[in-house]
């Protein structure tokens, strides 16, 4: 039988003793998404965070990208005694998650029927559910590192799968769809055939995104799932730091271990800083008190 941790190739990096081994999880359509896990140096089995950034696609390619071009936030993991892996997943349905409702899934003439095809969150589900019974993984301890709409994704993947993960961060979350938020009106937002245009959306005070809800007991059942302590974190100039914070308010009014911080910062995304040309990673104060208080979130349910 076939090794299902055999990694479809490695890679070493310049001047680490961990390589990244390149595995696929089987979704839970039967399809395949990838990661790169690295593991820390002595006898597991190791805790595990996925590590996780925007909208899906790209596949292999863009995996190997964050591999080496942003590399310093596993090299952090990796010293703080954590396995984590780069992950890819598949692209954002526009108000899928809204939309969709849970997955079901009933048999028809021997194989299976879903009500709807899996989502990107979902994807991660695999690749939780496929890490956590390496040989070297602690399937007790998975944790969640996201930003942006992986930040979101976070709290999807908890909304409706509970009890996989340990603990988790969400960076700079764009829970806009998780939130019920009305964009229609929205400054500088076009909407063309059902799908939307956010990239120039401002939502920078709270009050302004808390106005925009438009079903608070759907928004208040989602976040009743959520099942883990989570770490919200913005950023203090960013376009949507009022759908962070609001992010933050409302799930800190469900769990008393809820927390919040944020940085000034002129990269959306900064806790994961990018290497040089050179391959090596440029690094400032912000991010190392940013990646320290990650890690140190990590550790307090490790």
């Amino acid at each position: 039988m076939t090794d299902p941790y055999a990694p479809l190739f490695s890679e070493d990096l310049p001047g680490s003793d961990s390589p990244a081994h390149y595995l696929l999880a089987e979704t839970l359509d039967g399809l395949y998404a990838p990661y790169a896990l690295r593991l820390p140096a002595g006898p597991g089995p190791h805790p595990f965070v996925l590590v996780a950034y925007g909208n899906g696609g790209g596949g292999i390619d863009w995996l190997r990208h964050r591999v080496h071009g942003f590399r310093h936030v596993t090299d952090v993991l990796l010293e703080a005694g954590y396995a984590c892996a780069w992950t890819r997943y598949r692209t954002e349905v526009e108000l899928g998650y809204d939309t969709g409702g849970a997955l079901r899934v009933e048999g028809r003439q021997g194989m299976e029927l879903m009500n709807r095809a899996p989502l990107e969150y979902e994807d991660e589900v695999a690749i939780l559910r496929h890490v956590g019974k390496h040989p070297a993984i602690d399937h007790e301890r998975l944790f969640h590192l996201g930003v942006s709409h992986a930040g979101e994704m976070l709290f999807k993947l908890c909304s409706q799968y509970a009890g996989l993960l340990r603990a988790g961060v969400a960076a700079e979350p764009a829970s806009h769809e998780l939130l019920t938020l009305r964009l229609e009106d929205a400054p500088s937002v076009v909407t063309v055939d059902g799908m939307r245009d956010i990239e120039s959306m401002e939502i920078r005070s709270t009050e302004a995104a808390r106005a925009r809800i438009t079903s608070p007991e759907e928004v208040s059942a989602r976040l009743d799932g959520v099942d883990i302590p989570v770490l919200v974190l913005g950023r203090d100039q960013d376009e949507l730091q009022g759908i962070f914070r609001l992010t933050y308010e409302l799930l800190a009014e469900k769990r008393d271990d809820a927390e919040w911080r944020t940085w000034s910062h002129d990269v959306h995304g900064y806790i994961y800083p990018e290497n040089d040309e050179h391959g090596v990673p440029v690094v400032d104060d912000v991010q190392r008190e940013a990646l320290a208080a990650i890690v140190g979130f990590f550790d307090r349910y490790r």
